[in-house]
């Protein structure tokens, strides 16, 4: 560990850490543009394989942003899709980068720092930076754009060059040190360990503008909301706003150990994919699953949902479709399973169902996020941490499906419960609400 990594992780003064050198180049997990046919013609595509860790450049600073002494990070699926260059290669995202002009082609290189989640110490500031500070405690909202697009003024997801950052960007958050533009930039909540504040805004925040914003389904209280994935990043998030909402969630996981889970997180009532026979991917016949998973919804609320939180895609979307009830809302983001969806649009277009295509979330999105969870509104959902050493495996485990909640990444801090300043609040919410599936 550098001197200037080592000073933030103790917490050194805004004076000392200004006087300590920026290092020329520094730990990261990152892929390599080399590598983009490493799994061709392979049905397995173990991101351990491309994922590498080691040293890269240090990039300059451009005036509007930040170097960050990253503490912890986390794993999301969007780390899965890099490393294995599906559904495309995320390096021509770096070449439109470039041509921003010259503070843009610092990313198009030939290795690409990943990561869309981080938590860490301010060190360095552009030059055209006023309202954030050197020593500054941090966490990163994801969504990077464009402030000369007068479209992102209104909400940042509708700006023509709206990106994901340490996805569609370069510089991401597995690794010692991280550039950030101002515009990402919320307080880090006081009471919150490193890893357990960097497992929330890329997911937590995604799930927000989803459910709660007035750009999503604008939940409701009484609202039944089905959440595929329910022990997962998005879904722990997810259930969480329905119980906060007055709402009733009803979960669907992949496995019987998985039902604890989301009880934990806030579901009312959860259901075992194997119980509806649905495995694997999309069912070859959709209306008898969707049968069964709507007669298990209606056994436990006695109605069918109002929304359906979906994420998985591919496997899930025509039952999506199909459950919702008549006038309701499917709102969608990403697609684990597969991008090419299938439904019988009898089910939507005469029964008046809306579908809403949601991204990410806008910086105000993200602050009434982070102001819930700052408050104990809203409650982690990392359930296991690794070392960057061991970030491939970490990815690995979310390839497969075989984690719960969000998976860590404990970058500069060198172990777990670093990163708190204010005890007083902790005490008060209690170390089992703060992290239910860590305990």
């Amino acid at each position: 560990m550098d001197s200037l990594a080592e000073a933030a992780l103790q917490g050194a003064p805004a004076a000392e850490l200004q006087k300590l050198s920026v290092p020329s180049d520094y730990m990261a997990l990152h892929t390599r543009a080399e590598d983009a046919n490493i799994f061709s013609g392979e049905t397995d595509k173990d991101v351990r394989r491309s994922l590498r860790l080691g040293r890269v450049p240090m990039p300059e600073l451009a005036p509007d942003e930040v170097l960050i002494a990253v503490m912890a990070s986390s794993i999301n699926y969007n780390t899965v899709w890099s490393a294995t260059f599906e559904p495309v290669s995320t390096f021509p995202f770096l070449k439109q980068m470039a041509r921003r002009g010259y503070w843009g082609a610092r990313h198009d290189l030939p290795h690409h720092v990943l990561g869309s989640d981080a938590a860490g110490v301010i060190v360095r500031v552009g030059s055209g930076v006023s309202r954030w500070k050197v020593g500054d405690h941090v966490v990163v909202a994801t969504t990077h754009v464009d402030n000369e697009d007068p479209a992102t003024h209104g909400d940042g997801m509708m700006g023509a060059d709206q990106r994901a950052w340490g996805f569609e960007t370069n510089f991401g958050g597995l690794a010692h040190y991280s550039v950030v533009p101002t515009n990402q930039l919320l307080p880090k909540p006081a009471h919150l360990t490193w890893e357990e504040a960097a497992a929330n805004p890329l997911c937590a925040g995604t799930a927000y503008r989803m459910l709660v914003s007035e750009r999503g389904a604008r939940m409701k209280q009484g609202d039944v909301v089905l959440i595929w994935g329910a022990a997962g990043g998005l879904g722990t998030y997810a259930a969480q706003f329905v119980r906060n909402g007055g709402g009733i969630a009803v979960g669907v996981v992949g496995s019987p150990d998985k039902v604890g889970h989301a009880l934990a997180m806030g579901c009312d009532h959860v259901i075992d994919r194997q119980e509806i026979g649905l495995t694997g991917g999309a069912p070859s016949d959709p209306a008898a699953v969707g049968k069964r998973l709507g007669k298990a919804i209606r056994k436990a609320t006695g109605e069918d949902p109002h929304i359906v939180f979906e994420h998985v895609g591919r496997a899930t979307f025509g039952l999506s479709v199909f459950v919702c009830r008549r006038g309701g809302t499917i709102v969608t983001c990403g697609s684990s399973t597969g991008y090419r969806h299938e439904f019988d649009n009898r089910y939507l277009w005469m029964r008046l169902k809306r579908v809403i295509g949601s991204h990410g979330a806008n910086l105000q999105e993200q602050a009434e996020t982070n102001r819930l969870i700052d408050l104990g509104r809203v409650n982690t959902a990392l359930s296991t941490t690794f070392p960057l050493a061991q970030a491939p495996e970490a990815a690995r485990l979310v390839q497969r499906n075989e984690h719960i909640g969000k998976v860590g990444i404990l970058a500069l801090a060198p172990k777990e419960g670093l990163g708190v300043t204010d005890p007083v609040l902790r005490e008060r919410i209690g170390e089992q609400a703060l992290a239910p599936l860590r305990n």
